[in-house]
């Protein structure tokens, strides 16, 4: 490798943005330039591998299902949803299922996704049942049936690698913190046997420990072992680091390779290095620092330097300063985008759709009523936690709420199947604020209602068999809520309402249905129209 390649693939210009300044421009520009973030939604702890001249990347789904979303990009700035890797929450835990709801916060989080054998390979932990694995031959699935790697809490931020000579390996961290360790967090790797779903327990062996260390990946690079990692500064902050050895087993040399700014840059750390050409690398972060939209994904330019690779502007220091805006590092024309609307046409829910825990499936259908999507509604689970009711209320279908200019989601529902303690209608869920707008029926009467945390603001009586619900909101997360009788004239209803980050998760735009006195009503809805400014 050389000793010094000077910007080695993006960007002729650099752009700094304030943080009041994000999303106002974002993604593709149309000109040969992009502007971050790539991503303006929850697409949190990342990795991203080539394969040929496509670009996978997978990001963590806490509690929602299915699980672990894969995205496919052939210029690394614009991306759609192509599959996901976990079908059924419940093969990970059963506190993962509808009828438990008690993962908030947790459930599957940071993984690797890599390509060997002519296979697609994904590891994932989550911080109480360990550590996962799945393989597929296509990066949109069929996925095989999930196998539990190791069986383990306390552990997560893990990584596979395949040596030169055909070894299998397993890097991550044990956070699970010791009092008398000054609460350092233990790299661990260890060798796996050669069909990659099996630790070799023996081998196990600390490679690093520092505090909060995490965001594993291994890379092999011009005959060095690279270990790409995060921890915490003794201000609090986290930041962006890499060890090398010429032995996997190490010792490493350590060597910061990205600068904290928590209010400028919203701490990029998770993610992963990618090769573009032989010359051309960048780098595909999240920014860990969450806001109401959740850790939106950047892309950043990657300068070698003496063998080390900085992420972002090369600062005089020799440490990467985060950047806004460049050239993009590939030039194809592409119409991928992050999917949004479903008119419910097709036997499967459409990619973007993620329920709330894993649902019950005999309480909803694509096929009962052709072009709709029947959502029958159930009592919520009973809870000693008082409040925010749709926290415990199975089958809500959800997606991201993205974070640009203009925002707009609106659903068509037919409600004459509806009963009494029936609520239906469009959710921003979230664990902190959450907000309920649809139709309540009490006593044979059905009701305009709007909810913020579990406060009630009772409206007109509907007799209409069918009515649209409108959603939107801007930059800023406030969220404004309307109705119409006829598809045509809204009508705003309750009060706005800001929309708000929550154990590790960024708002969620979705449809709810439940029922407090019985299992019984039903909704069907016509179609989900989703639309955002798109620059």
């Amino acid at each position: 490798m050389r000793k010094i390649l000077v910007i080695l693939f993006c960007f002729p210009f650099f752009s700094f943005y304030s943080f009041g300044q994000m999303y106002k421009k974002w993604g593709d520009q149309g000109n040969g330039t992009y502007v971050n973030p790539v991503l303006p939604a929850d697409f949190s702890d990342l990795d991203v591998i080539r394969v040929g001249n496509d670009y996978y990347a997978i990001s963590s789904t806490m509690q929602f299902s299915p699980g672990m979303v894969v995205l496919h990009s052939v210029d690394l700035v614009n991306w759609e949803i192509i599959s996901h890797v976990v079908d059924d929450l419940t093969k990970i835990s059963p506190e993962l299922n509808w009828d438990k709801m008690n993962r908030y916060g947790r459930g599957v989080w940071a993984g690797s996704i890599r390509y060997y054998k002519n296979k697609f390979w994904v590891y994932f932990g989550t911080p109480d049942e360990g550590f996962f694995m799945s393989s597929a031959t296509n990066p949109a699935g069929p996925w095989e049936p999930l196998h539990q790697l190791w069986n383990v809490s306390g552990w997560d931020d893990c990584c596979s690698f395949y040596d030169d000579d055909g070894q299998f390996y397993f890097i991550a961290t044990n956070f699970a913190l010791d009092p008398k360790n000054n609460k350092q967090y233990n790299i661990h790797l260890f060798k796996m046997t050669a069909d990659g779903k099996q630790l070799i327990m023996e081998s196990d062996k600390i490679i690093y420990q520092s505090k909060g260390s995490e965001a594993n990946k291994l890379y092999k690079i011009n005959g060095y072992y690279y270990h790409y990692f995060s921890e915490v500064n003794e201000l609090g902050q986290r930041h962006i680091m890499m060890g090398r050895s010429k032995n996997i087993d190490g010792p490493y040399e350590i060597k910061q390779i990205n600068k904290v700014d928590r209010h400028k840059d919203r701490e990029p750390n998770q993610g992963g290095l990618i090769q573009v050409n032989d010359t051309s690398w960048c780098f595909l972060t999240h920014h860990g620092r969450g806001d109401w939209e959740g850790r939106p994904a950047s892309l950043l330019p990657v300068t070698w330097v003496n063998d080390w690779p900085i992420i972002g502007k090369v600062g005089s220091d020799g440490i990467g300063e985060m950047v806004w805006s460049g050239k993009k590092p590939i030039s194809k024309k592409t119409k991928a985008f992050i999917q949004t609307s479903d008119q419910f046409q097709s036997e499967k829910l459409n990619q973007q759709w993620e329920w709330n825990y894993q649902p019950r499936n005999d309480k909803w259908s694509l096929t009962a009523r052709k072009g709709f999507l029947r959502l029958h509604a159930f009592k919520p689970i009973a809870s000693e936690k008082k409040g925010k009711i749709i926290l415990r209320a199975g089958n809500t279908l959800t997606q991201r709420s993205m974070r640009t200019s203009k925002n707009v989601v609106t659903v068509k529902i037919n409600i004459q199947n509806m009963e009494n303690g029936q609520y239906a209608g469009l959710t921003h869920l979230s664990t902190e604020n959450n907000s309920l707008f649809g139709i309540k029926q009490e006593e044979g009467i059905r009701k305009l209602v709007y909810t913020f945390n579990d406060v009630e603001t009772v409206g007109e009586r509907i007799l209409n068999h069918d009515i649209w619900l409108q959603s939107q909101w801007g930059i800023d997360g406030v969220n404004t809520y309307s109705y119409s009788l006829d598809g045509k004239t809204f009508i705003s209803f309750g009060n706005k309402s800001q929309m708000t980050w929550g154990s590790y998760r960024g708002d969620r735009i979705g449809i709810f249905n439940f029922n407090t006195d019985e299992d019984k009503g039903y909704i069907d809805c016509d179609f989900f129209n989703y639309t955002y400014s798109k620059k």
